[in-house]
């Protein structure tokens, strides 16, 4: 019988099967979406100073103020999109054309081959596993979910909120924001100010940042709110939960008749038209508009499922003559996203990197008319600097698995090192060990980072 251990020690026996738990946390979740729908100025709770392990830093890139993280719910067929292999199965539609030597399906994904120069994929990019709940939760936090303390890791983004949320001059806005979405993983253990900030753009503005009875009936409300806050914490009635109510009240009423807040999340039709009329549309959008206007944001995940595609992929979510399937609404909001940061100067100042939990199976479709999940896969990255127009690694003719990893560490990409480059492009230590985790054990940014078994992809700025 063979053996479940990976070349680490780590038995995989019966991981891949596993549907993933969300019991604590998705309460959790479920907890601060609903704040957030009250506007949710719990961002600005106290996180409180946080000890962090002494040691060399190495250096990171550094190139990055914002990281948008497009998370590619259901695993995308890696062979139809960034690891294009032509058979008897790709629609005519696709029009399989190459850019540099990188093949690419231009019929499906039209304006983000407009944009290839500034585009890298990892073709080399390998899963833990091919559960959706474990596999995308483990790509959100950079490490097994169900491992011991890292049940309450934090997301790629709290950290960042963590981390860049004092560099930033006007914080009005959460440091991290997860649009169309209600199921990302959460702060972890971290200070509910790190938590996401749920938001489903439609370009009509914040909800419930206005009051039904006038802004003069707030105003005057708010004041008394404030009074008898002040009369109770000179009484130290309340003590220190009393300061952090405050706090709470204090961040809500920023986003409440702001007009620069306001202007984020407003967008008319033709706006939308431009990015593919659709919820992936806004949510690209108002990521540009975050970007632009620099008011505390500096994480933004969006969340586009529907690539769980098991029958009718080309007549379905791939149909490439169809605008309105998902591939091409894929394309018109990232490709348009991308064409609008370049444009406005902001392409290189932002990390973009768009993928799901696992890739397809191969060659011919299965009885379906789709393909079923497979252990390879592969990701899109742009800006922050990188040198895009090419592909780093490549898989065998069938994208079945990796030929040539394409960077220095000679092995599959995993969500760790993902995890590193992101960290590193943003000008965050990834070896950090923090001590203020509940085991006090000290909690890892990534895993095993400290001992350089998970790194940066350098290879994408060189």
């Amino acid at each position: 019988m063979s053996s479940t251990k990976d070349r680490f020690g780590f038995d995989w026996s019966g991981v891949q099967g596993t549907r993933f738990w969300r019991g604590p946390h998705l309460g959790r979740r479920v907890f601060f979406r609903h704040m957030a729908s009250a506007v949710g100025g719990y961002f600005l709770l106290p996180g409180g100073a946080l000890e962090k392990v002494a040691a060399a830093a190495p250096a990171t890139r550094a190139t990055a103020d914002f990281c948008i993280f497009v998370m590619m719910d259901g695993g995308p067929s890696h062979i139809d999109t960034f690891d294009l292999k032509v058979g008897a199965w790709t629609p005519a539609a696709f029009n399989a054309t190459t850019y540099n030597g990188v093949a690419w399906p231009q019929g499906l994904m039209p304006k983000l081959a407009g944009q290839m120069d500034d585009i890298a994929l990892l073709r080399s990019v390998k899963p833990w596993a091919t559960a959706h709940g474990l596999a995308q939760s483990w790509l959100q936090i950079a490490r097994n979910p169900i491992s011991g303390q890292n049940r309450v890791a934090p997301h790629i983004g709290s950290i960042t909120s963590l981390e860049l949320g004092v560099r930033t001059a006007n914080r009005t806005l959460p440091g991290f924001l997860a649009l169309n979405t209600g199921l990302t993983q959460g702060q972890g253990y971290l200070a509910p100010e790190h938590a996401p900030f749920y938001v489903s753009p439609n370009g009509a503005a914040l909800r419930n940042t206005t009051h039904f009875d006038s802004q003069a009936i707030f105003d005057r409300r708010y004041g008394m709110l404030a009074d008898l806050d002040k009369e109770l914490h000179e009484t130290a009635e309340l003590g220190s939960a009393g300061l952090e109510i405050a706090k709470w009240n204090e961040g809500a009423r920023k986003l409440m008749y702001n007009a620069d807040v306001t202007r984020i999340f407003t967008f008319d039709q033709a706006e939308r038209v431009r990015y593919g009329n659709s919820g992936f549309g806004s949510a690209c959008i108002t990521a540009r508009n975050l970007i632009r206007a620099n008011m505390g944001t500096r994480f933004i995940q969006i969340n586009v499922g529907g690539w769980d595609m098991h029958t009718n992929i080309y007549t379905g979510g791939l149909n490439a003559a169809n605008v309105n399937s998902l591939g091409r609404v894929f394309d018109a909001g990232l490709g348009t996203l991308i064409a609008d940061l370049k444009a406005e100067g902001l392409l290189d100042r932002t990390l973009i990197v768009a993928m799901g939990e696992f890739g397809r199976t191969l060659d011919a479709v299965n009885a379906g008319n789709g393909r079923d999940h497979h252990q390879q896969q592969a990701a899109l990255v742009a800006g922050a600097g990188i040198r895009g127009g090419r592909a780093l690694g490549s898989t065998d003719g069938r994208g079945a698995r990796t030929d040539s990893p394409g960077w220095a560490r000679e092995r599959d990409i995993r969500a760790e090192d993902i995890g590193a480059t992101i960290y590193s492009a943003l000008g965050i230590d990834w070896t950090t060990v923090r001590r203020d985790d509940p085991s006090g054990r000290g909690f890892e940014y990534i895993p095993s980072a400290k001992d350089d078994l998970y790194g940066p992809i350098e290879e994408l700025w060189s």
